[in-house]
């Protein structure tokens, strides 16, 4: 695996990321010490991405939901002050 400077990295930041985008994963150091590993991103094609309601009939939300508490809370806000 290739390491790279930062100086070179910026001078030569559109090369290196087009590298990386074809799967060639690189060093970034700092005084020849190693700070960061670049490696191209696997983004999901559109097919795989999650839609709304992946979950449906997995969750059960209670009949009494928008009421949840809500005596809890008034005597919370009744007794301060």
């Amino acid at each position: 695996m290739q390491t790279y400077n930062i100086h070179d990295a910026k001078t030569h930041l559109s090369k290196l990321v087009e590298m990386a985008a074809r799967g060639e994963s690189f060093v970034i150091a700092k005084a020849g010490k190693p700070m960061v590993k670049v490696i191209a991103l696997d983004t999901p094609g559109s097919s795989q991405m999650k839609r709304f309601g992946f979950m449906s009939g997995q969750v059960k939300v209670p009949d009494d939901f928008n009421s949840m508490g809500a005596g809890e809370i008034q005597s919370i806000f009744e007794n301060k002050l």
